[in-house]
């Protein structure tokens, strides 16, 4: 649960991109200031990825970042949105290299829409 890539429940091979995975959901939190999983919040916003991911599906990316909006940048925040998703990704061959990772963040690659992330409880 949290950083911990779905691959060791799943009990397969473990590679550098189970790192990649919990550099995602970090970088989820930092974002959103809270836990990738907080049961308080109510099953829809429980799981981190999948309640940023629906956020970023329905353009509402304001949403998660609460009442300190003031000053965000819209495009930084959706490009940081966008490659964290990509890292917390339940398949580790979908998830990008650190380098791709770095050059996404620096805004020097496109970043595709990133596909949706499975449940953590279907990892289990």
């Amino acid at each position: 649960m949290g950083y911990v890539a779905p691959e060791w429940h799943k009990k397969l091979p473990v590679t550098v991109k189970a790192d990649i995975y919990s550099f995602g959901v970090v970088q989820l939190e930092i974002i959103c200031c809270r836990r990738s999983v907080d049961w308080s919040l109510g099953e829809e916003e429980a799981v981190l990825e999948e309640w940023v991911y629906h956020c970023f599906q329905a353009g509402e990316l304001r949403k998660i970042i609460g009442d300190d909006d003031e000053g965000v940048d819209e495009k930084q925040l959706e490009r940081m949105v966008r490659v964290a998703l990509w890292c917390a990704l339940d398949e580790p061959t979908l998830r990008p290299s650190m380098k791709k990772v770095l050059l996404m963040l620096k805004g020097t690659v496109e970043i595709p829409v990133p596909p949706s992330p499975t449940s953590f409880l279907t990892a289990i």
